[in-house]
């Protein structure tokens, strides 16, 4: 069977950071691992939740064979089928290998693999930008041999991940190499005079220079890599750190960490997530359980609110679900992290959900969307769309010019926010094929508007959430929780009535 199938495999990234280095001794201080951030970490506004401290497998050292062995071990329970190390390779040189040598040479953990080259700069600011560089990725034709030569050994192993019978690479920058085509083309070139054969050549897509198709640069396909930064939902933040909008609950926003950070809702990033046009090459889905890298940023930080393991389940499922009834889609999916805990990013258990992350991630896998539990559904559909006791829809038509739908979108905040139910109501967009991007993006405009035109005091008590690209089964769910049909003078009639709103509602 081809591993192009459906058949569905979860493949989690896995940061080696967990011993010292002397680099890290020299750039950081003595002992330094990715577990001094993490334990320094502080909330930085009401209900954020700082510091991510483990608990199973506590404040473990990679260097140990048995803590290899135990992450194998807790994520083969849980529906993982592999970890996909980072492979940190400056010109030749190389950081935080030993974990992953070792694995390498002692043939253990018995638990498939595969390398992924983060091929950034490393910086003082952990941006991988060009800033106070710590150590700098430097390109050449003979580092992109001598490359190859030191990555046979781990293509050659019986563990090494592959996809049609060929070992999968993933390089998480391609833009940076100078001539990605040419790079590529060495690769290919040296696995098969080494007897490997052919190579599987993934690129990541997450930033605006990486959004290339993968075959006119070389590369067999491309991957997802969330959160993307191309699709991150609407800001929790005040407009020009003055009069305040936001799509979640209220939460105090004139706290400073909403001005000195960037800070989303983890809710809107799965709408958003799932209603991303799809790419007509290959292409492999992500998934992430949270993100909050604060730990590692005094300011700046990017911080997700709002994450729950019922929440990622349903991402994950939705997820799994698309590939199952699609068998020409890839049959990867790839999780981030298994243990990035500076970016509050991990299924490893922590000391405040446990091992729910992981127990959610086998239940996403095991499940079939089509026979979930209804009340199940239910509770994760009023969690993704905040819905409230008064539940709202409304079809605009997504096709008018940009001038009549900001009026529309207009009269619908100034409505919303003038009411005097307001902070029991949610109002839901719906869009069939337009992207939820850019639905957020006017809205965010709608907004700054009436705040810094206007004059208008935009309600914190407002709930408008997006609803893209469903299956008919979540709308299904979906619809039998609202209570009315909002009607335009110019609206979406066709979708709403295929969605039978006409019925339910009216």
């Amino acid at each position: 069977m081809s591993n192009l199938s459906h058949e569905v495999r979860l493949i989690a990234f896995y940061l080696p950071q967990y011993h010292p280095i002397p680099e890290n001794d020299n750039w950081w201080g003595k002992g330094f691992t990715e577990w001094t951030n993490v334990t320094k970490a502080k909330p930085l506004f009401p209900g954020h939740y700082q510091p991510h401290l483990p608990s199973d497998l506590g404040f473990y050292d990679l260097r140990l064979p048995e803590v290899r062995q135990a992450q194998a071990d807790l994520a083969k329970a849980h529906g993982i089928y592999g970890f996909c190390y980072y492979h940190y390779w400056f010109h030749g040189n190389q950081l935080l290998e030993k974990p992953f040598d070792e694995v390498l040479l002692s043939g253990q953990p018995d638990f498939p693999f595969c390398l992924c080259w983060p091929n950034e700069n490393w910086t003082r600011t952990w941006d991988g930008l060009d800033r106070e560089i710590l150590i700098e990725q430097k390109y050449s034709e003979e580092d992109d041999r001598a490359h190859i030569h030191w990555l046979a050994k781990a293509f050659a192993d019986k563990r090494y991940i592959r996809v049609d019978g060929k070992p999968l690479f993933i390089i998480y920058r391609a833009s940076k190499l100078p001539n990605p085509f040419k790079t590529t083309l060495v690769w290919r070139e040296e696995a098969q005079k080494l007897g490997i054969g052919d190579l599987f050549l993934c690129c990541v897509q997450r930033t605006l220079m990486d959004r290339s198709d993968p075959v006119e640069i070389g590369f067999d396909a491309a991957m997802e890599f969330q959160p993307d930064l191309l699709y991150l939902g609407p800001p929790l933040a005040p407009i020009h750190q003055s009069k305040l909008w936001r799509f979640g609950p209220s939460l105090d926003l004139v706290n400073p960490a909403y001005v000195q950070n960037s800070i989303y809702d983890y809710s809107s990033l799965i709408q958003i997530a799932l209603s991303k046009p799809e790419p007509s090459y290959t292409y492999f889905p992500c998934v992430m359980p949270a993100w909050d890298n604060s730990a590692r940023r005094n300011k700046q930080a990017l911080i997700f609110t709002g994450s729950r393991p019922e929440l990622y389940e349903f991402w994950l499922r939705t997820v799994i679900q698309r590939i199952n009834k699609n068998p020409s889609k890839p049959g990867l999916v790839f999780i981030n992290a298994w243990n990035e805990w500076a970016e509050g990013n991990h299924l490893e258990p922590c000391q405040r959900w446990g091992s729910s992350y992981l127990e959610a991630t086998l239940k996403a896998l095991k499940s079939d969307t089509s026979v979930i539990e209804e009340n199940l559904l239910c509770y994760q559909i009023k969690e993704i769309f905040r819905l409230r006791e008064i539940n709202l829809i409304t079809f605009p038509d997504w096709n008018q010019s940009d001038e009549i739908l900001y009026k529309q979108l207009e009269r619908l905040v100034l409505w919303i926010s003038n009411h005097p139910n307001r902070a029991k109501m949610t109002l839901i967009l719906a869009a069939k094929d337009f992207p939820a991007e850019r639905i957020s993006a006017m809205l965010t405009s709608v907004v700054s508007y009436l705040v810094l035109e206007k004059g208008f005091e935009v309600s914190s008590q407002v709930e408008i959430s997006l609803a893209s690209n469903l299956s008919p089964l979540h709308w299904q769910v979906l619809l039998a929780q609202l209570q009315q049909w909002i009607r335009l003078k110019t609206e979406d009639t066709h979708t709403a009535f295929d969605l039978g709103v006409h019925r339910l509602l009216n």
